[in-house]
């Protein structure tokens, strides 16, 4: 008998505010190892023991900070999943059905870009944001340079 496939393991994402993207760069990928993935002037994507975590710049430390990322204003102090397609959608689609009060209704962001994902993000009852993501491409969770 042949041994199952193993299931492919979730990663971690965590979004946490900064006030000097420099500073945030040199601890994260010189002191702790972090390699870095996308970079902006607002944010930088680090690949963090295989996790991904982004510093975004944000002069305040406040919950309800925001950062533009493709149209859209993500809240800056968020954490979340990177799920399988399906996954993703078998979920956004189950939040909808339940009508969840969505900070950012599911769509698609990057479009035809590396790093292509579907997103959306709800709040817990306590007000923390969660996004939950996939990547069209895995291999794009980590790419810092266009294919």
């Amino acid at each position: 008998m042949a041994d199952a496939a193993p299931a492919p393991r979730p990663r971690f994402h965590l979004a946490f505010p900064v006030d000097d993207l420099a500073r945030a760069r040199t601890f994260y990928e010189g002191v702790l190892g972090a390699t870095v993935g996308r970079t902006s002037d607002r944010w930088i994507d680090f690949r963090f023991w295989d996790h991904q975590i982004t510093a975004h710049l944000c002069a305040t430390s406040h919950a309800g900070a925001t950062n533009e990322v493709d149209q859209d204003d993500v809240p800056v102090r968020h954490f979340g999943v990177i799920l399988e397609w399906d996954a993703w959608e078998a979920l956004a689609s189950r939040l909808q059905d339940v009508r969840a009060d969505f900070v950012l209704e599911p769509k698609i962001r990057f479009v035809g870009q590396p790093g292509e994902q579907a997103t959306f993000f709800v709040r817990d009852p306590a007000g923390n944001a969660l996004e939950f993501k996939a990547f069209r491409d895995d291999a794009d969770v980590f790419r810092s340079e266009p294919r």
